[in-house]
C-alpha cells in the first residue's frame, strides 16, 4: 500500500478510468471484506487470474486493480485488464476486457461484540468485445454486503451479493462466500474460502467451490498474494490468482 495525498490519489484514479475489466472481489479470494482503504491511501494490485475447464480456459492478465481512500470509510475502486479466451484446440485471443467501477462504504465499525459491515456496489461497463468472449456486451451491476470479525491472529469474513446481468443468454445471479484466515507472524497470512453462486445463464446450474491462498509480506509496501481452488459442483473448473 502506498500513501498519497487525497488530491493526488483522486488525480491518479481519474487518469486510470481512461484505461479498460471485470474483477473478482477481495484479493486473493473471490469473497470480499467490508474494510475500505484508509483515507489518503492508495492500494494497487497488478495481477493475473483465470480458470481452466474441460473445453479450454479464460481469464484476465495483465490486470490492474486500484483502490483509493477518498473519504473516511469510503473507498473508490477501479478494475482494468486485458481479457483472454483460450478454447481447446484453437488459438488464444485477447484484448481489452470489461471495466469495473465501485464504491465500498463501511456502515459499521468492528467492536468487541459487533462485526464490521460494509456495502460494495459495483458497475461493470461493457468495454470488452463480447463477440470474442472478452466481455459481457451489457452493463452489469452487483450489490454485495460483507461482514468481518477478528480475534487475535484469526479473521473471518464473508457475505452475499446479487448480480444484475441483462442480455440474451444471461440471467441475474447471486453469490455467497465465507472464509477464515490466520496470520503467522508479520510475514505470512493463509486462508481457506468456500463459495457458491447460482446459475448465470438460463440453462446453467449453480456451482459450489473453494479456494486456498494467502499473502506474503515482502516489505511494508510490497506484498505477494496467491490462491488456487476448484469448483466442485456444476461445471468443474480449476481457479487461480496471483498478484503483486
Amino acid at each position: 500500500m502506498t500513501t498519497l495525498a487525497p488530491g493526488r490519489t483522486l488525480l491518479a484514479l481519474w487518469f486510470l478510468t481512461w484505461m479498460g475489466a471485470p474483477l473478482w472481489a477481495g484479493p486473493p479470494f473471490r469473497t470480499d471484506d467490508p474494510q475500505p482503504v484508509d483515507l489518503g491511501h492508495l492500494e494497487l494490485y497488478l495481477f493475473s487470474t483465470g480458470e481452466r475447464r474441460s473445453d479450454g480456459g479464460a481469464g484476465l492478465g495483465p490486470a490492474l486493480e486500484v483502490n483509493g481512500g477518498l473519504l473516511p470509510d469510503v473507498q473508490l475502486h477501479l478494475g482494468v485488464s486485458r481479457a483472454y479466451d483460450r478454447p481447446r484446440g484453437a488459438a488464444t485471443h485477447g484484448g481489452l476486457g470489461d471495466t469495473e467501477v465501485g464504491i465500498k462504504y463501511r456502515v459499521f465499525h468492528e467492536t468487541d461484540t459487533r462485526p464490521q459491515v460494509g456495502f460494495f456496489p459495483m458497475v461493470v461497463l461493457p468495454t470488452g468485445k463480447a463477440q470474442a468472449g472478452l466481455g459481457s456486451g451489457h452493463t452489469q451491476v452487483t450489490l454485495p454486503v460483507w461482514v468481518q470479525k477478528s480475534w487475535g491472529p484469526w479473521t473471518t469474513y464473508g457475505g452475499y451479493g446479487w448480480w444484475r446481468s441483462p442480455g440474451d443468454g444471461n440471467r441475474n445471479w447471486s453469490y455467497a462466500g465465507w472464509l477464515a484466515q490466520r496470520d503467522f507472524g508479520e510475514k505470512l497470512t493463509l486462508g481457506l474460502e468456500a463459495f457458491r453462486h447460482t446459475a448465470a445463464t438460463p440453462g446453467g446450474v449453480a456451482s459450489t467451490g473453494f479456494n486456498a491462498g494467502g499473502q506474503v509480506n515482502l516489505s511494508e509496501r510490497h506484498h505477494l498474494l496467491f490462491s488456487g481452488g476448484r469448483q466442485l459442483t456444476g461445471e468443474k473448473r480449476s481457479l487461480f490468482y496471483v498478484s503483486w
